[in-house]
């Protein structure tokens, strides 16, 4: 049995640092990191690459709407062509990156709003998981779990990575209970820890209201914007170890 661990990271910009993604990355499997529209820049994706490089780290795309006073989380309405030339481009950005170090792109995950709206939105999910397609179709595209994100790239032949969160509260419906809302986001690191494990070994979840609900996860996210990053990373690592589950980036053809 194995989960992979993903994290978002890249997210400093110029002066500016934000996440500890040098003490997270020995406890992941894959590194989402950012194109510059929500956060990050040239130097930041530059050395986040070559760190994921030196800790054997899958890299893959962390694409967001361009908004990077409101980190991406703010919605914007865009058409289905703007998705796909938005996420082309993020692409092609850290890939340069990716190819001066003589590593590929592994993955693609959308970031935040963008995140959230494809999926729910059948069009925006079809042109996110084209872009994906039309750059390079090994890539993998990551989604929240049974959204419709991760059945856009099914419908075209893409491997997916159906995504969970270890430290998110979900709707009944599956859906992540929303940041604004209290107790969205679970602070205690062993009850963030049991809610992964929970989810890798038995693929279900406890929802907001207390109903158990049935979720597939192939990858399972780690927050790197945490304050105490690094720390649950670590102990996420070693409750899922214990729980006989091993850490591993989805390889690319798999599903």
């Amino acid at each position: 049995m194995a989960i992979d661990l993903n994290c978002d990271m890249g997210e400093s910009f110029g002066a500016w640092t934000m996440g500890q993604d040098a003490q997270v990355m020995p406890w992941i499997s894959s590194a989402n990191i950012a194109c510059g529209f929500h956060a990050g820049d040239f130097s930041t994706m530059q050395r986040s690459v070559l760190l994921a490089k030196q800790h054997h780290v899958a890299i893959g795309a962390h694409v967001s709407l361009p908004d990077l006073q409101g980190f991406g989380r703010r919605e914007m309405q865009i058409s289905p062509a703007e998705a796909h030339a938005l996420t082309l481009y993020q692409l092609g950005a850290l890939a340069a990156f990716a190819r001066a170090q003589a590593v590929r792109l592994h993955h693609v995950k959308p970031h935040g709003a963008l995140y959230n709206m494809a999926a729910k939105d059948a069009k925006l999910a079809d042109a996110i998981a084209g872009a994906v397609r039309d750059f390079d179709p090994q890539l993998i595209l990551f989604g929240l779990a049974g959204s419709a994100l991760p059945q856009a790239g099914v419908q075209i032949g893409l491997t997916v990575a159906h995504e969970a969160f270890a430290d998110r509260r979900y709707n009944a419906d599956g859906s992540l209970v929303p940041r604004r809302e209290a107790g969205a986001v679970i602070d205690d690191i062993d009850t963030a820890a049991a809610q992964a494990v929970q989810i890798a070994k038995n693929e279900k979840v406890e929802t907001a209201d207390g109903k158990s609900l049935r979720i597939r996860a192939d990858t399972i996210c780690v927050h790197g914007d945490r304050p105490d990053a690094a720390l649950f990373a670590k102990r996420l690592h070693a409750a899922l170890r214990a729980a006989g589950i091993a850490v591993a980036a989805t390889a690319q053809g798999s599903t």
